[in-house]
Formats: structure tokens, C-alpha cells, sequence
């Protein structure tokens, strides 16, 4: 499943009123940020860019969300509709039409296994296990599946409580906003569900009702979009009813159903699981002239698809992404399917590892650095441009530094930025000379991203920094960090 592909699935509250909207010209500067906020996370059409363009769609999607929010549709920033933005609530794209998520992704296995592997600490353990074992049961309840909870090792669903950044794509943002989320069947991350510690979690009325919440949360973790069915327990917005004897709504069940079949009998026994996929087939040699076999690294699918992968450096190269570690480099092509592995000096003789890389495409050139001294390269080429490797004193680092932990150019501004520990140097390519002033405190000029940069590399106009397996998607413009990724996201692993 791509990045795209990987719904991530949030849970928030608030019936919306039905009353006719008192239209007015202009809102307040503060509710019109937030309007610009929410329609590029909730509505934004990714790539839109012309201004014309994206106000007539951000007018399109006014009117979407008024339809969702049983509003009367006028497609105008109204007092009501702002209001309704300022609901908590869920964070998936409301544009989608369907019940289940593109491509049905839906589980292959009878049984599912889940752990909690942190608990709130707003109700006991035992009321925690015994809330989410309910949730599960609405589903098992009308569909042939079953599921089994485990308190070591992986689970198919792993489910945590915690609040603000917890290491996957979206930080929590403390309470009253998001309260959950969750991503659709697949290997991997795939089901993993996650709860904001922030919030006050209840089994009853008041907070925020666990078992609604988990069974919401559920359904996207077996497939189900959001519905249009203000009843239905996949509706976007949350609203408390009455859990005692609570049973899937009409419109979920048969959404489920849709995925899994029906229940018609009760198991005595619960199925024997499905084996997991077989061993990955292995990369295809990289280029006719490179050696089809590399040595490979002790199980590198594994190596490849841990939680905890943590990059040497990345780059990118004429729009492919490679990624190194220990010696090696995966290859995420952007015209062939498949993460193709290699060992880095069968491409490049001269390097044995790569400390940090990046590319300057206007130049058509790699950097490479390994300890004290730095190649450059022509894209794809396997021969070193004449007159490398040179020192990195040659770029202005004073003689102090012995290794560069990550390096990558930004094409609006055609710097270099190379980070060294906590502090990073600014590089003029134009000038071929470092800028003054440097260097300075990742901190300083990077909120956000930590105190220090493993790997980093530029795509498609974001930045992205690596601090271990934990990764910030960077907007330099915005100065901001977008989203919160792990390493391992981009290796095809889910």
C-alpha cells in the first residue's frame, strides 16, 4: 500500500445543527485561517495550486462539507459552517462517495490478533480490555471473523494510548480536537489503532465513550470508509447513544458484510490462522552492467520493513529514491514496481558506505560522503567525476568535522543545507562557497524536526529529516513540519 494509500483515520464529536445559517459577508481573521486549516486537511485536492483553481474548489468543498453537516448548502463561509469546522472530528478526507476504502483492502485471515501496548490511565486495565473486546464483538457478531487478544509480541492490530507525536504520520493534538485514528487492513502498520491520551475517556456519557470511539476505529481497521448515514456508526462525526445492548448500525453491517460475508454459525473452535506472506522474491539486478547478485544483508525484507529502521543517508536521483544503510542502498523507483536492493560499492567502487548524499539536478550530479572526504558523481553513472574525492574542507567545514550525518539541496533557494550534530552549514551551490554565519542550531531553524538529522533528502517540493525511525515531512516555505512519518513507510511495507 503507498503513502497515499495509507488511510489514516481519526475519530471526533459533536451532533451539527440543522438551523438555518445567518449568512454573513466576512468572518473573523482567526476562522478564516481556521477554514483555510481545515479545508486543505479535510477537502484539499492534492496538486491544486492555481489560485482560480483552488478557491472554486475550496468553494465545491464548502458545499461537501454543509451536505455532511446536514447544513443548508450555499457554499459560503458562514457562521454555521464555521462552526461546524470547529467540531472535533475525524480526519479523513470527507470527499470520498464509498463505504470502503479505494481497492477494498480487507483482511485475508479468519482470525486477528491484537495488543494493547499502552494503556490510559483514565480507566483500569480490565475495563480497557474489556471495552475493546466489545468493540471487537459488534463485527464478530454479523461477520465471519474473529479476534484474539495477546499481550506479547506483534499483533495484527496494535493499539496504544498516547498522546501528541507517538511515532506514525499524525501527531495528536490534544484534547477536544482528534481523538483516535487508525489505518486500513495490510501488512505491516496496516489496522494499527491509536487513541489521543489527551482526551478523558469514559464508558459512559460523559468524556468521550471508548466503546463508540473503538468501534469506529475498528471499522476503518477492517476496511470501512466513512458513510453518509448520519446513523451509521462509520458517520464522520461522533454522537453519543445509549451502549447498553448496542449492536451495529444497519448501514455498517451490511458495509462489513460487503468485506467478510455473514456469520451464520457460531465456531465451537476459532480458525486455524493463515501463514504469513512468503519471504520477499529479492531485488532484480539494478542495471545489465551492475553484478545481478549482491551480497545481500542478513534478511534484509526484515532489516528493510522493522519500525525501528533508521537510515544512513538518502538522496534522491533523477526522481528515484535511495535510501542507504551499512553498506547498502534500497532503490524506490519511480517507474518500476518493487524496493531494489544493492550493495553500494558493486555501483560505486570507490565508496564502501555513504555517511550522507544529495542531488543537485540542474547539474545532474550526486554527492556522496564517506568520512572525511565526498564524491561527486554523474546521476547513474558508475565512474566518479575526475578530480574526487575531495576533503570537506573543500566545502568550507572546518577540519573539526570527520563525518557528515546528513546533507540535502533545496531547489528554490539552491542551497545545501549539511547537517553535523545539532548544528547545520548553509552551502551556496551559485557561489560554490559556504554562507556566512554559519554554522547554526538545528533548533534554531527547524522547530520540530529534533536536534539532530540522520538522513534527509527533498522530494517533490517537502523536505524530509530523519532522526532515527522517525521522520519530519518539512515545508521550508511554511517553515513548519507537515506531517510525522516512520523511515520504513517508504520501503512498500504496508
Amino acid at each position: 500500500m503507498s503513502l497515499i494509500d495509507f488511510c489514516i483515520v481519526l475519530l471526533g464529536c459533536l451532533a451539527l445543527s440543522r438551523a438555518a445559517p445567518t449568512i454573513t459577508p466576512t468572518v473573523s481573521p482567526e476562522d478564516q485561517n481556521l477554514a483555510e486549516g481545515y479545508l486543505s486537511q479535510f477537502y484539499a485536492d492534492v496538486g491544486v495550486t492555481n489560485s482560480s483553481v483552488h478557491r472554486m474548489v475550496k468553494t465545491s468543498f464548502r458545499q461537501d462539507l454543509q451536505t455532511m453537516s446536514a447544513l443548508f448548502v450555499t457554499g459560503v463561509l458562514d457562521n454555521e459552517t464555521v462552526e461546524a469546522m470547529k467540531a472535533p472530528r475525524c480526519g479523513v478526507s470527507d470527499i470520498s462517495r464509498y463505504g470502503h476504502f479505494d481497492g477494498k483492502p480487507r483482511w485475508k485471515k479468519r482470525l486477528l490478533t491484537y495488543r494493547i501496548t499502552q494503556y490510559t490511565q483514565d480507566l483500569t486495565q480490565s475495563q480497557v480490555d474489556a471495552i475493546i473486546a466489545q468493540a471487537f464483538q459488534l463485527y464478530s457478531d454479523v461477520i465471519p471473523l474473529d479476534f484474539k487478544q495477546v499481550n506479547s509480541g506483534t499483533a495484527d492490530i496494535m493499539i496504544l494510548f498516547k498522546g501528541g507525536y507517538h511515532g506514525d504520520f499524525y501527531p495528536f493534538d490534544g484534547a477536544g480536537g482528534v481523538l483516535a485514528h487508525a489505518n486500513s487492513p495490510g501488512w505491516g502498520q496496516g489496522g494499527d489503532t491509536h487513541f489521543d491520551d489527551d482526551e478523558r475517556w469514559t464508558f459512559t456519557q460523559r468524556g468521550v465513550n471508548l466503546l463508540l470511539v473503538a468501534a469506529h476505529e475498528f471499522g476503518h481497521a477492517l476496511g470501512l470508509d466513512h458513510s453518509r448515514d448520519r446513523g451509521a456508526l462509520m458517520y464522520p462525526t461522533y454522537r453519543y447513544v445509549n451502549t447498553n445492548g448496542y449492536r451495529l448500525p444497519d448501514d455498517d453491517k451490511h458495509g462489513v458484510q460487503a468485506l467478510y460475508g455473514s456469520r451464520t454459525t457460531v465456531p465451537t473452535t476459532a480458525p486455524k490462522p493463515e501463514p504469513p506472506p512468503g519471504p520477499d522474491p529479492g531485488p532484480e539486478p539494478e542495471e545489465p552492467t551492475e553484478d545481478p547478485n549482491p551480497d545481500p544483508l542478513p534478511n534484509p525484507r526484515g532489516e528493510q520493513c522493522s519500525r525501528g529502521l533508521v537510515f544512513d543517508a538518502a538522496t534522491s536521483i533523477r526522481r528515484d529514491l535511495f535510501f542507504f544503510k551499512n553498506g547498502y542502498y534500497w532503490r524506490k523507483s519511480t517507474t518500476a514496481t518493487g524496493i531494489r536492493f544493492t550493495k553500494v560499492n558493486t555501483k560505486w567502487s570507490q565508496i564502501n558506505y555513504v555517511d550522507a548524499a544529495f542531488e543537485v539536478p540542474s547539474k545532474d550530479v550526486v554527492y556522496l560522503f564517506e568520512g572525511r572526504q565526498y564524491w561527486g558523481i554523474r546521476a547513474y553513472a558508475k565512474t566518479v567525476i575526475s578530480g574526487f574525492p575531495k576533503s570537506l574542507t573543500n566545502l568550507g567545514l572546518p577540519s573539526s568535522v570527520s563525518k557528515v550525518d546528513a546533507a540535502v539541496y533545496v531547489p528554490t533557494t539552491r542551497k545545501t543545507l549539511i547537517f553535523v550534530n545539532n548544528q547545520y552549514w548553509s552551502y551556496d551551490q551559485g557561489r560554490n562557497q559556504m554562507d556566512v554565519g554559519y554554522p547554526r542550531y538545528i533548533t534554531q531553524d527547524f522547530p520540530g524536526i529534533g536536534s539532530k538529522v540522520d538522513a534527509a533528502f527533498e522530494n517533490y517540493g517537502y523536505l524530509y529529516f530523519s532522526d532515527g525511525p522517525r521522520q519530519s515531512e518539512y515545508y521550508l516555505p511554511y517553515r513548519r513540519v507537515m506531517r510525522v512519518l516512520l523511515n520504513y513507510g517508504w520501503l512498500n511495507c504496508y
